[in-house]
């Protein structure tokens, strides 16, 4: 099964503490500065959604955001346009991508260190219903899930939980045993 479209969510350590109206001018100089690989558009503030997409930054090739989602905040990167390769290079590419992300909200000094990744919760899902729908899935699909993340966390100490509701986005939360070192993690998808 080839799956594109692929997201990543990694949720926050201390939800309450952030505040989501600081992103917008963070996310408009990610713009200005041309920060990250992708073409980078506009801001879009979607607060007043219940359990939405919060503040979004639209890319033409993937958006990042801090969105709610099932009530959970988190930091999530869209990819919405096709990647060549593999699915693994795919799914690096994308946890690539919400890690530098993550790493640059983490680091800015405008938001106070309030945005940290709780270095343990990811969600890689397919944000397509036509490619990947959510009814059942191949068992080469988990095998392909389980050996990505051996190889990105560097060890084999981690949970990995399916979405079962066929009306849900097809993919897995993951729950490391441990914290995971960013940098590493990083070095290991290159």
């Amino acid at each position: 099964m080839e799956l594109q479209h692929i997201n990543v969510k990694l949720y926050l350590q201390d939800p309450q503490a952030v505040q989501l109206e600081a992103l917008v001018p963070v996310f408009h100089e990610w713009i200005q500065n041309k920060v990250c690989e992708e073409l980078l558009i506009d801001v879009a503030d979607y607060r007043h959604v219940h359990a939405g997409p919060g503040v979004v930054l639209v890319g033409h090739e993937a958006d990042y955001s801090v969105d709610n989602t099932d009530n959970r905040l988190g930091i999530r990167y869209n990819r919405k346009a096709a990647l060549a390769g593999s699915n693994r290079d795919r799914f690096s590419q994308a946890l690539g991508a919400a890690l530098q992300g993550c790493r640059r909200l983490e680091s800015d000094e405008k938001l106070g260190g309030t945005f940290r990744f709780n270095r343990r919760d990811i969600k890689l899902f397919v944000n397509d219903r036509m490619l990947a729908p959510n009814s059942g899935r191949p068992d080469s699909v988990e095998a392909e899930f389980r050996d990505f993340f051996n190889g990105a966390f560097g060890h084999g100490e981690f949970e990995m939980k399916f979405e079962s509701n066929p009306r849900s986005l097809f993919g897995v939360e993951v729950r490391a045993a441990q914290p995971l070192d960013l940098n590493g993690v990083l070095a290991r998808l290159t």
